[in-house]
């Protein structure tokens, strides 16, 4: 896939998405790492039914060590792993609370030594409250950058450094969003919607839908 066609790509996912953010819920940036958190193996639409209950009570690091564990899980019980995650939460907050004043940090490096926080996790914190342009690559934007032949990889760390690579500059802030969006709306795992797909005749699927081959 040449340049031209990679930005034609976003040119077309931009007019159709032109202001694409994450489903997920959340007012400060600390609500976003929660959320995130919870977010693994879990649908955002069961995550933001947690969230929305949990925040009315704590939505800070000092409110939710409040709680305690116990109390968090009563309300994140409804999501998957959530003894774990419970866990995780409790001892990111001390953290963010003995090391960082209770604010959530601006660096990849402090966000991936929190518990329950990985590369992907912390690229979602980075761009999505802070405004940096990087890339988060989940099964959907793997999906999608391999499927349509935009960004190819073995692992999300080759596909995320190949879209960062390739990805105009003035398309990296939303390329995150526009990617997820596509891939869990358009571009599925089991049934791709190749008929109603903006891109389709710049995509390099080979196993596109019969209907939009026909």
């Amino acid at each position: 896939m040449n340049a031209a066609k990679r930005a034609e790509i976003f040119r077309r996912l931009r007019k159709a998405n032109p202001k694409p953010t994450t489903e997920l819920r959340y007012r400060t940036p600390f609500e976003l790492l929660v959320a995130v958190i919870l977010s693994a193996q879990a649908t955002d639409v069961g995550v933001n039914k947690a969230t929305a209950k949990l925040f009315e009570v704590a939505n800070t690091p000092e409110a939710i060590l409040k709680l305690g564990e116990r109390g968090l899980k009563r309300y994140i019980k409804t999501i998957g792993l959530y003894n774990s995650k419970a866990k995780n939460i409790i001892k990111t907050c001390r953290i963010l609370v003995e090391q960082y004043g209770g604010q959530v940090p601006r660096r990849r490096e402090d966000l991936e030594k929190l518990p329950g926080v990985g590369r992907k996790t912390a690229n979602v914190i980075l761009n999505t409250a802070f405004g940096e342009p990087t890339i988060a690559v989940d099964t959907h934007v793997f999906r999608v950058a391999n499927r349509t032949g935009l960004a190819p990889g073995k692992t999300p760390l080759e596909v995320e450094k190949k879209l960062l690579k390739f990805t105009p500059d003035e398309f990296k802030r939303n390329a995150h969003h526009w990617l997820i969006l596509h891939g869990r709306y358009v571009c599925k795992a089991q049934k791709p919607d190749c008929p109603n797909c903006v891109i389709a005749d710049l995509c390099e699927y080979r196993h596109k839908t019969k209907a939009q081959a026909g």
